[in-house]
């Protein structure tokens, strides 16, 4: 080898040297990820390592500890006819979240509407059957109990007049389900209304983007600390594979104030009430309907009244029913009742008007119509009465 070679051979072979031996930390840093076994390596445990939790963290995962326990999957049977009217059976799935150790729970209506039997699955997978006690359709709210035979955790109810748009919240229900899925998010909003499947509007619904799928109906919508402040009940969603609406981030909460107040009417008289007027038919004339100045009515169109109940609230506040009755073609329409062109100062848009306008009611309290009777328009105020509320 030349000598000007080998004094470079040295040079370089004592550079390497120089650098593996002082720099030995840096090289380890950069070759770690991989043992000379050729297996991974990873970083030893430190104070921000695994099995540490940030503190919003450790919050989620302490409701979650408690509040699955306590919250429950709902399975509704509907028997329905097929096109050969035989009778089979169809189930529904919702959540619901316990209120008390004695097994009452709160839902949504819509999950158990029109249903035969209504099971309940807890935490533990037992399952037991409820009965239904009671049901608000106008917030679209249900109680139910089940005889577990022993003590059942419990969800403490919250405040909703004190929440806050941007604080945080929490879902636990059973989405597609999944049972005992939780999801987080913020209040997105406040004071939101929206039409259920019957076309009754719900008022001053909390909107969240804590992710709420179908079968989250019915589920708590939980604080910071646990507290139940809303019944999940509805989503605006696109359409899945199966057709169903999954979340796009844009869901809504029933206020826990108005399961307050169900609940409080349920252990006062043993039942939830609906709000009663005494018009028991009611028939939907459009506006410019070609034969309204023929029955001398006006062509703004209402709902003419058909029959008022003896008794009723209805009665009692002077409303008419028809008088006789004409026919048109295999029709037959009761006439010189009182139409109603408003309510509660609202024109008359269709024949579920009146229907919806009783939802948002509660016995007790007014309602008042604007009729049109004898060729002149009055407004009559009905205090309305009350009773039992049954499942449809």
């Amino acid at each position: 080898m030349r000598p000007r070679a080998l004094i470079m051979t040295l040079v370089l072979v004592g550079a390497f040297w120089l650098i593996t031996s002082r720099g030995n930390w840096s090289v380890e840093r950069l070759m770690r990820p991989i043992s000379s076994s050729g297996k991974l390596w990873t970083e030893p445990v430190t104070a921000h390592g695994a099995g540490t939790f940030g503190a919003d963290e450790q919050n989620n995962i302490d409701i979650y500890k408690t509040s699955h326990l306590a919250t429950v999957n709902i399975t509704s049977v509907v028997y329905q006819r097929n096109m050969f009217f035989q009778v089979f059976p169809t189930k529904g799935m919702g959540s619901g979240f316990i209120i008390n150790e004695d097994g009452e729970i709160v839902t949504n209506k819509h999950v158990i509407a029109g249903s035969s039997k209504v099971q309940v699955t807890l935490s533990d997978q037992k399952q037991y059957d409820a009965e239904v006690l009671g049901i608000d359709s106008r917030d679209d709210l249900a109680i139910l109990k089940i005889n577990a035979g022993h003590k059942l955790p419990s969800l403490p109810l919250g405040d909703s007049d004190k929440i806050q748009v941007g604080q945080k919240v929490l879902a636990i229900g059973n989405p597609f389900g999944l049972g005992g899925t939780l999801t987080t998010g913020i209040v997105s909003s406040l004071g939101r209304s929206l039409d259920n499947e019957d076309g009754v509007p719900m008022e001053g619904l909390i909107q969240t983007d804590a992710a709420i799928n179908p079968g989250n109906s019915g589920g708590p919508l939980l604080d910071s600390n646990g507290n139940v402040i809303g019944v999940n009940t509805a989503i605006l969603g696109s359409q899945t594979a199966s057709g169903q609406a999954g979340s796009i981030g844009i869901g809504f909460a029933m206020p826990i104030t108005r399961v307050k107040a169900m609940l409080e009417e349920y252990r006062a008289t043993g039942h939830i009430s609906r709000a009663v007027l005494g018009v028991s038919n009611v028939v939907y004339i459009p506006e410019g309907w070609q034969f309204s100045e023929n029955l001398s009515l006006p062509s703004t169109g209402g709902l003419l009244i058909q029959q008022v109940e003896d008794g009723s609230p209805a009665a009692a506040a002077g409303l008419r029913g028809a008088t006789r009755a004409v026919n048109f073609g295999f029709n037959r329409l009761g006439i010189g009742g009182d139409l109603i062109v408003a309510i509660d100062g609202k024109p008359v848009e269709g024949q579920d008007s009146l229907t919806r306008a009783m939802l948002q009611k509660r016995g007790g309290e007014s309602l008042q119509l604007t009729v049109y009777r004898d060729g002149r328009t009055m407004k009559v105020a009905v205090k309305l009465g009350s009773a039992p509320e049954t499942l449809r």
